[in-house]
């Protein structure tokens, strides 16, 4: 066996955005959220991932995987594989729209179901060493959870380091796949135990994909490197201008060329330019 990336936008939307196969997503719901009893999601149904906007100038979103329940609850699953700027706030207002759009003006505001985000992140994001945490809206004081329609989740897979026979959690179980099914040549014993893991590794292996799937899912490789290639010649850009911005003030205040050049890591020319 040999099984994609699951990093991969075409193989995450193929494994958890598959409307015919929805075991892996309701399985890796039930992990994320700690979803037990009769809070478990046993039925979703996919909806259009491309938000379009309802007002003139409103921002058009594009999320990875979008679902309801049985009980009308909202969730939106996304994988991020590079940090971006205003990343926090961009899923408030993904998560925050979904809720708010279940009803119209004039509607009665008991329609409103509960809705959650999803992130497995490729780079670390919260403080936590931890790399599953749950982020609700609690009482400072009291940690009172009244406001409970809302909740963010986030897997950070740098963070995760158990190996195979340190997995516990199902969460443990479906990270380990998300991380290194693409090293792995089997379908671990692990995933016998759960149908939706065990669909999920089927799904994955490429042997199973059509040729055409395998070539939009290296087309999708080739614009995941592009992006974080635009990202490292930004952050080079900006670490220039640093530079240069530094060795200017060294400049005015008569600091000796040779100073500058350690300082700066500026060449002669580069310096005398300025």
């Amino acid at each position: 066996m040999q099984f994609v990336d699951i990093k991969n936008d075409i193989a995450f939307r193929k494994i958890f955005g598959n409307e015919k196969k929805s075991a892996p997503l309701i399985s890796f719901l039930n992990a994320a959220l700690e979803l037990k009893g009769d809070k478990r999601v046993v039925s979703v149904t996919l909806t259009n991932p491309n938000l379009f906007p309802r007002i003139a100038g409103e921002k058009a979103s594009i999320l990875d995987v979008r679902a309801t329940d049985q009980a009308g609850r909202k969730f939106v699953v996304e994988m991020q594989v590079a940090e971006k700027d205003g990343f926090d706030k961009r899923v408030q207002y993904y998560l925050s729209r979904d809720y708010s759009m279940q009803i119209n003006r004039g509607e009665d505001y008991p329609l409103l179901n509960p809705a959650y985000f999803i992130g497995i992140l490729d780079f670390e994001f919260s403080k936590s060493k931890n790399y599953h945490t749950r982020h609700l809206i609690l009482e400072k004081a009291t940690n009172e959870h009244l406001l409970k329609d809302i909740e963010f989740s986030f897997v950070e897979l740098p963070k995760f380091l158990l190996e195979i026979d340190g997995l516990v959690t199902p969460i443990d179980k479906w990270t380990y796949f998300i991380k290194h099914a693409e090293e792995l040549t089997f379908i671990p014993d692990y995933a016998n135990d759960d149908e939706g893991l065990k669909v999920a590794f089927i799904e994955a292996d490429k042997h199973n994909w059509s040729k055409d799937d395998l070539i939009a899912y290296d087309n999708a490789s080739i614009a995941e490197q592009d992006e974080r290639g635009k990202i490292t010649a930004a952050e080079k850009k900006g670490e220039k201008k640093r530079e240069r911005e530094i060795a200017r003030e060294l400049k005015k205040r008569g600091v000796d060329k040779e100073v500058i050049k350690i300082s700066t890591g500026l060449t002669d020319d580069e310096i005398e330019e300025l």
